[in-house]
């Protein structure tokens, strides 16, 4: 699909640049506060099946069994998002920020009473509702949780520019995978800064992010008919 498709509005607005950059900043935050106050992370279950397994490996049980939650929390948030996305339709994704948002703000001002175990599955579930849920931007399949098929596609991109006889937009594209990973490393940096700094408060930012994201879905729903 052509520039010119974008500029018509042909893609959802979920799959809007600046939607999907809005998200990889609160996928890379909420990463950095898991990890910080709980010791795993809500998005890379891939890191969190090493770590399990690294310590399951050396006899530390007790270690390794604290990293089964979070993907077991991942995986209901999976399956929450997919039955939204049968029963809801086009509206699925809002109801899921939604969600995503409430979440956070119950976990946010039960901080200091929840069990570490409570906030971490919390926490997961709301980063699978949004790995599930935003999966494309401008029609091409990304990730907001995480950046590594990211940066394969934009490396990809770049490599079809060099080599020639690339499509229109290919340059583009992969400027928009780029942004996406440096968007997410941000949100990574300013997570830790503010769960070190304000840990009570430091999941406002990301409820901010989300509540946009929320906001700028909606508000585009009567102009393009859905």
């Amino acid at each position: 699909m052509s520039t010119l498709d974008v500029a018509a509005g042909a893609f959802r607005r979920d799959e809007t640049v600046g939607i999907v950059l809005l998200l990889a900043f609160a996928g890379g935050y909420i990463d950095a506060y898991t990890w910080i106050i709980h010791g795993v992370l809500a998005n890379a279950q891939t890191a969190n099946l090493i770590f399990l397994w690294v310590h399951a490996m050396t006899g530390d049980w007790a270690k390794a069994l604290h990293f089964v939650p979070p993907i077991l929390a991942f995986a209901t948030g999976i399956v929450i998002a997919v039955w939204l996305r049968r029963v809801a339709g086009e509206r699925a994704s809002a109801i899921s920020t939604l969600i995503e948002i409430l979440l956070l703000i119950a976990i946010g001002i039960l901080h200091n009473r929840l069990p570490d175990l409570a906030g971490t599955l919390g926490i997961s579930v709301v980063a699978a509702m949004q790995a599930a849920m935003f999966v494309k931007v401008e029609g091409a399949v990304c990730s907001t949780v995480m950046i590594t098929g990211n940066m394969r596609q934009a490396i990809e991109n770049v490599f079809a520019v060099a080599a020639g006889g690339a499509p229109l937009g290919t340059l583009r594209r992969s400027g928009i995978f780029f942004a996406l990973c440096g968007v997410f490393g941000f949100g990574a940096a300013a997570g830790a800064f503010a769960t070190k700094s304000i840990p009570d408060l430091a999941l406002g930012l990301p409820v901010v992010v989300l509540l946009t994201v929320l906001l700028r879905c909606e508000a585009s729903r009567p102009e393009d008919g859905r």
